[in-house]
């Protein structure tokens, strides 16, 4: 298992615990490395500073007793943001009907990148609606994903949060 994936199996059930989310853990270089994990509430709305350093308490602990990654790193802990990744087949379920950018793995109907609106999920393929026609990219040919900032996501989010 790669370095990013045992850190995210071991301190998952932590963030789960706290009542969040996690939502994708990525690290990055080499001589002191960067261990970035974003995580959401688990029942929707805003994500504090607070919440973020609660977090951070939380899962330094866990990684102190395993230590998964040799020497120092630095662990920063955030929301996924408004034009946030999707990672997980049901972000693509939950986010129908805004906009996304995807890449694909290997041509899919012959482009990589998909630029439209989501539609939802059909079995485990992601659809899409792309200049007006509907698109399948299989979600294990997914490379990265994310929402599109657009005036619609900007309001819905707005609504979410009681603003």
């Amino acid at each position: 298992m790669n370095l990013p994936g045992r850190v995210e199996r071991l301190i998952a059930p932590t963030v789960e615990a706290l009542g969040f989310d996690l939502v994708r853990v990525s690290i990055s270089g080499k001589q002191k490395p960067r261990v970035q994990v974003m995580a959401e509430p688990s029942g929707g709305g805003a994500m504090s500073v607070d919440n973020c350093a609660d977090i951070s308490r939380a899962i330094s602990a866990v990684l102190e007793v395993d230590d998964p990654i040799e020497g120092a790193y630095t662990l920063e802990v955030s929301s996924p943001g408004i034009d946030r990744p999707l990672v997980r087949l049901r972000d693509f379920e939950r986010f129908a009907g805004f906009e996304a950018h995807l890449e694909a793995s290997r041509p899919i109907a012959e482009r990589r990148n998909f630029r439209g609106r989501l539609l939802g999920v059909a079995g485990n393929a992601v659809r899409m609606e792309v200049e007006g026609s509907p698109v399948e990219v299989p979600f294990s040919d997914i490379r990265r994903a994310k929402l599109v900032l657009t005036d619609e996501l900007l309001a819905a989010t707005q609504d979410t949060q009681g603003r």
